[in-house]
């Protein structure tokens, strides 16, 4: 069985983001990615979706994004930008390896792969990120939904949708972005438990938000963390989400009652035949492979402290969503806390 000081499990941009750290400290990890290439989830968000922070806010430690940096990079590019950091790595990278489950094995610990591959480790890093699972919450109805019921997740493009009378769970930026988009070619309602709330992509005339956030410090720890539990989270807004909900393209409802087959009724009694309810309602860290450790607690959440876990001091965690700042989860911040990581990994590893 192939042996390793460091195994990291996910290669988006967490996991390269570690790799580049772990590199850093002398140490040789490798990285598993379960796709066939090292962007994580980026290669399958919806088609329309641009950054909310600039180039220049959205690198990854030892490589600059490139080109204008102001503008708001692409799905796309931000994939293709993740293979080039991929490519000038000094590590080993291994698609489409899933790791099905960690197990303890004396002193380190053996990685089960899908179709029984086996390896061993002395550290396990997980950097599956926050986006690996999609959420679905518990709403009245719900399971009973005759309609088409899907999660963003799912969701590419508006033109399946035409015509269709559309539902869109949630009060997030993924939520406002692609129930708009929808709302051109269907009849569209976004719906949530709490109103939207907005920021102001450009805030102060013309820098963006994450100047602001940067030179203040709320984008790190620990300034930014009376931020962490808000009523919903805030719609980066350059001004035509806003303008469109105004519009009525979509329309806004509290959040509905209950579902009876393809029947949603909304809480003023009224009641409607819904084609389509799409969820945007978040991710849960896909951390299942861990359960045999004893490292994560309730709905498979991880028990750790700014990505050291508070059960084995073998295992870490980088990408997690809040894992020392708002920051943790994006391109412009994973690197901090990844080399945060690194620092104390390898001073573990050595004995120190």
């Amino acid at each position: 069985m192939e042996s390793f000081d460091v195994v990291i499990v996910g290669g988006g941009q967490s996991g390269l983001a570690a790799a580049h750290a772990l590199r850093q400290r002398g140490l040789r990890p490798v990285v598993l990615e379960a796709s066939g290439q090292a962007a994580g989830s980026w290669p399958r968000y919806y088609d329309s979706l641009t950054l909310f922070s600039p180039a220049r806010y959205s690198s990854l430690p030892g490589l600059p994004f490139g080109g204008d940096p102001d503008r708001y990079p692409h799905r796309d590019e931000v994939v293709a930008y993740l293979q080039r950091y991929a490519d000038r790595l000094d590590v080993e990278i291994r698609t489409g390896r899933r790791v099905r489950s960690v197990d303890r094995d004396g002193e380190g610990f053996t990685l089960l792969l899908d179709g029984g591959g086996r390896l061993g480790a002395r550290a396990v890093v997980a950097a599956t990120g926050s986006f690996g699972r999609p959420h679905r919450p518990r709403l009245p109805g719900l399971d009973s939904f005759t309609g088409t019921l899907l999660h963003v997740a799912d969701y590419r493009s508006p033109e399946p949708f035409a015509g269709q009378r559309v539902v869109v769970v949630g009060a997030g930026n993924s939520a406002v972005q692609v129930a708009a988009e929808l709302a051109t070619r269907a009849r569209v309602t976004l719906t949530s438990r709490a109103p939207v709330r907005w920021a102001k992509q450009r805030p102060f005339g013309g820098r963006d938000l994450h100047f602001w956030l940067t030179v203040s410090g709320l984008d790190v720890a620990p300034l930014g963390r009376f931020l962490r539990n808000p009523p919903t989270q805030m719609v980066i807004d350059d001004g035509r989400y806003r303008t469109a909900l105004e519009a009525g393209a979509p329309d806004r409802c509290p959040m509905f009652s209950r579902i009876e087959g393809s029947r949603v009724t909304w809480s003023d009694g009224s009641a409607e035949d819904v084609d389509t309810l799409l969820l945007a309602t978040g991710y849960r860290p896909d951390l299942g492979c861990l359960a045999p450790l004893g490292v994560l607690g309730e709905e498979g959440l991880p028990l750790h402290h700014d990505g050291a876990s508070l059960v084995d001091p073998a295992v870490a965690y980088v990408g997690l969503e809040w894992q020392r700042s708002l920051a943790s989860a994006s391109l412009r911040g994973v690197g901090r806390d990844a080399e945060r990581m690194a620092r104390r990994l390898s001073a573990h590893l050595a004995g120190r």
